[in-house]
Parts: structure tokens; sequence; C-alpha cells
């Protein structure tokens, strides 16, 4: 299968002569009478404008949002570009998260695209730079094996865009006059981490505008694209109602995967490493319902469980086994569902197994509940863990004379972290941890609105090696989790399809095995 071809230095779509020659991703055909020949005998290509995207009612709200906060300057948002996975390989594309939430644009769409929010009378243009379709008779249409037609597929026109997305689209061409116009008089704010070569062209911009000034101009420039980042990502925090859909299908389609792994445990433990058939269960129908996994699955069988991030799933699925599979959908829209549930193996928990298990079911139903408007987005974690302590100290694990409230003391306590280390929650959208750069105000510190969305998921970890802990605890490792959305008048949880108590659990196991 050809694979696309090696990055190149970034030339706004314009190569040189002798790289067209050299480069392994340009099969330049070698007679003008050849070029002729493959630019010609096609069917004409279709007039027909897609349909307005229903995303494209939403998203003028979110940038509408920015432009408020950055009132007369230019906002540059790259999509990102391609990366290397080998050689002249490259990894799938997914465009940067802030790019996707202020364009609609999903899946692998654009790769190389920046959009630029241009001033304009007291607010802001969105215009939407990209590669668009060459033309047959272009030497990019057959000779490109990273963009041609012929290789990848065809890309919209610039009036596809603009019918799709109500966005105005300009060739990338043209991206570097229109990011360097009247720089030094247009402030000009880039985020940086999402494309090298655009922030480098900004930065070039700015300093061909700001020649002469004081060594300290660049941090100030950094410093406001840091701020023009963060803003994007604290954006994200509440979801409207598109979103919420978004999140809606990405919860379906990893209840999908779960049950498709459920029916598929006996053919794992046979196998052999099944913890990569597990892996491999869930991703096949995450590829299918949607763009795919939204983050490495976590298939932890026995003692794997107590890694916390155990992706490396290279280990064999025994009968009795506790199985935590930490798995998400992520759906066209790149919107993806945060899922943990801890599974028997053999179809029913083992006594202590399912001591395990009710404490920390316990624990997260005293999380959920805590999921309500005004409450501080910490109070999940405060209430999970209380649940946690109690369980661990009723069980005599802490230390000799240290009590619930001792343990739950944040400064001079916290034994309890030795067996559930991590916190109980995080906000969920186009980002696993979504709304990364946040303040701590912002994000621990802030209070719970309608249409945010968080996981709930508190854990006990209790290693094998672990002598602290009865023998019968040791090697199993429990986490629920689940996606939970904060409304008007307290939260919906929308994975509640996917059964959480050890009975449930078993009746869900049995009702698929029977099935199946």
């Amino acid at each position: 299968m050809p694979c696309r071809g090696r990055p190149r230095p970034w030339h706004h779509g314009r190569v040189s002569s002798e790289e067209q020659q050299t480069s392994p991703s340009r099969k330049r055909p070698t007679t003008e009478e050849f070029r002729a020949f493959v630019a010609s005998g096609w069917a004409p290509r279709s007039d027909v404008r897609p349909t307005r995207a229903e995303v494209a009612d939403f998203t003028p709200a979110r940038r509408d949002a920015v432009s408020a906060a950055f009132p007369g300057e230019r906002l540059v948002v790259p999509a990102g570009g391609l990366k290397v996975r080998s050689n002249d390989c490259d990894y799938v594309f997914r465009p940067h998260s802030a790019f996707a939430h202020l364009t609609g644009l999903g899946s692998d769409r654009e790769p190389d695209a920046v959009l630029v929010l241009e001033p304009v009378d007291g607010g802001h243009e969105a215009v939407l730079f990209f590669r668009p379709l060459a033309p047959r008779d272009s030497e990019e249409f057959f000779g490109d094996a990273r963009y041609g037609e012929f290789w990848v597929g065809a890309r919209p026109s610039l009036a596809d865009v603009e019918s799709e997305l109500g966005l105005s689209a300009r060739h990338i061409d043209e991206l570097p006059d229109a990011v360097a116009k009247d720089a030094g008089v247009v402030g000009v704010r880039v985020v940086r981490d999402a494309d090298p070569g655009v922030t480098a062209l900004v930065d070039s911009a700015r300093g061909a505008a700001s020649e002469g000034a004081s060594s300290n101009e660049g941090e100030q420039e950094h410093a406001a694209d840091d701020e023009l980042a963060a803003m994007l990502s604290t954006l994200r925090f509440t979801k409207d109602d598109w979103e919420v859909e978004q999140m809606r299908s990405a919860v379906e389609g990893t209840q999908l995967g779960f049950e498709a792994v459920i029916a598929d445990l006996p053919e794992a433990v046979r196998r052999g490493r099944g913890e990569r058939w597990v892996e491999g269960v869930f991703g096949l129908h995450a590829r299918h319902h949607g763009n795919g996994v939204g983050y490495d699955s976590i298939a932890a069988s026995g003692d794997h469980a107590n890694t916390l991030h155990w992706i490396k799933n290279t280990g064999d699925v025994h009968e009795g086994d506790l199985l935590l599979l930490d798995a998400g959908v992520e759906v066209d829209s790149l919107f993806t569902a945060d899922i943990t549930r801890t599974l028997p193996v053999s179809g029913t928990f083992t006594d202590a197994q399912r001591r395990i298990y009710d404490a920390v079911f316990a624990a997260q139903e005293a999380g959920i509940a805590a999921c309500r408007p005004g409450a501080k987005f910490s109070e999940i974690h405060d209430a999970a863990i209380r649940v946690i302590a109690e369980h661990l100290h009723a069980w005599g694990l802490l230390p000799d004379g240290v009590d619930v409230e001792q343990t739950l003391d944040k400064e001079h306590g916290q034994y309890h972290r030795r067996w559930m280390v991590h916190g109980t929650s995080h906000h969920l959208g186009l980002d696993v941890h979504d709304c990364a750069l946040a303040t701590r105000e912002e994000y621990n510190d802030a209070e719970l609105r309608p249409g945010m969305i968080v996981t709930v998921e508190p854990g006990l970890y209790f290693k094998a090696d672990d002598e602290l802990v009865p023998a019968e605890l040791r090697g199993n490792g429990v986490r629920i989790e689940d996606d939970v959305l904060i409304t008007e008048d307290g939260c919906e949880n929308l994975s509640a399809a996917m059964p959480r108590s050890s009975a449930d659990v078993e009746a869900w196991i049995a009702r698929i095995w029977a099935r199946d």
C-alpha cells in the first residue's frame, strides 16, 4: 500500500524543481506527452456543492466568543500537518482540537489548513486557508504521493468548503501575505503548538514588523500566544447541544465496543496474549462506529490493572482474572467517550474481587451524586475519596492511629493514596482530558455548570507484591468510570446503559454470552 511521502519544509504549496525530481513523495511524469496523457480522458467533476454541515450552525458562536476576547487582533489557529510514522509513511492525520472546535472539521480533514480570524468592523471574519483540489493537468494530481488526488483521494474545492462550513476559504499559498498584512499595526496571535511551520511564519512576520524593538518583545508575543491557547482550551468547558449529541454518539459506540469485548472474552482467554485481542476487538468497533479510539485503550488483566496507564496490552487473559478495560470511541467530529468497566473474565466475581468492586462502586455513586450545578469540580473527588478512605479504614489498611479524617487531611494525611493515586474526575470532550490549559482556579476550584461533561472514575489498586494488604486482595485492580453531563437540576450519566454494580455486571456478561 502506498504511503504518504516524507514531510518537506514549509513551502506554502510551492516546491523547487530540484525537489520535484528527487523527493520520494513526488512521482514526476517524465515527458510532456505523458503529462498530457495523464491529464486527459477524465469525466467532468461534479459541480454539486456539499450541503451545509449541521455543525456550521454552532461554530459561529464559538468563534464570536474568541472574537470578543481578542478584539482587533488577527488570530491564527492551525490544523497542524502530517507527521511521519517511519520513512515515507505518515500517521493518520488528526487536526488540532482548537482548530476542530472552531471550524467543525473533524476526522482526518485538511492537513496544513489554517483558520485565521481577521479583524473587521468590530468583529472578525473567519477565513480558512487550505490546499484545495488541484486540477488534473497539475503535477500534484498524479505526481504527489502525499497530497495528490491519484494517491490519497480528492480534496474539497474552495467553494465546497464555503458551502459546507459557512466561512470564507482561500488557497494556502495566500497565507503568508495574509499573516504579514499590517503586522505591527494589527496584533497577531498564533496557537504555537499546532504547527511549527505556521508558528515560524507568524514569528517572522512579527519580527519584521518590530525590528529594533526591545529584547523582551518576543517573550511578550509568546505570552500573548499562550493566552490565546488557554482561552481556546477553556472555551470548551461548556458543551452546546450539538456537542452533547456527539458525546452521546461516542458513548453509544463505546458500549457497542465493550459488549463485543464481553462476547469475545472466551476467545481472548483461548488465544493467549488476550489483552491484545481485547484491544483489537474494541478498536474494530471504534473504527467502524467513528474515527477510531479516542486514546490508547487500556486492556489490563490481572495485576496489570494496577498499572494505571497500562497500554502495552501484551498480557494473557486468564479465567478468574479481572479485566480492567478503559476505552472510548472517538466519533468523526473528534469528540470522545472515556469509559471504564472492570469485568470478571469468568463471568462472576470472587468474594474478594466483589469486596473491592463494591467499595469502588459505592465511591462512584457518591461522586456522581456530587455532580450538580453550583458544586465545585473538586467536590466530585472529595465525595468519592471519602468513601474509599472509609473502606480502607474499615479493612484496617490505614496506618495505626490514622482515622478517616486524618487520612483525608490534604497536608498531613493522604495515606489512602497508596491504593487510589489518581483524581476521580476530569473534563471530557474533543480531548480525553479536555480543557487542559485551564488554571487551577478555572478547573478544580470552579463551579460546575450545565453543559459540562466530566468523568467520575474512582478505583482501588492492590498490587500483587503489596504486603500491606491481605493476600486475597493482591493482584486485583478495579476502576469504574462513566461520562456525566451536568444539567440544570443535577446530572445525567451518559453511559448509564452500561451496567455498573457487581450484580448488574455479572448479569450483563451472562446476557451477552447467552445471546451469542
